[in-house]
């Protein structure tokens, strides 16, 4: 029996799996190291809204290149 499914597994962050789909949209961007983002030099969240969560948990971000958006902070409510 033959599986589709290759041998071996490359781990990947978060951040280079979200920057893989993008490239498959065909939207450039790079994945930043966990806390080198100059989107996540700033606060995380606001307490001003009731729903917002008091923990949060940084998973990375992304610089991306060729539209109106400059950077994408990737977090984590829980």
């Amino acid at each position: 029996m033959h599986d589709t499914e290759p041998d071996t597994f490359v781990p990947s962050t978060i951040p280079e799996d979200i920057s893989a789909k993008l490239a498959a949209l065909g939207i450039s961007s790079s994945p930043n190291k966990i806390s080198e983002g100059e989107a996540e030099k700033g606060e995380y969240y606001s307490r001003y809204f009731t729903n917002a969560p008091r923990m949060i948990t940084n998973r990375g971000s992304l610089e991306v290149s060729g539209s109106n958006i400059d950077a994408v902070h990737i977090v984590q409510k829980g």
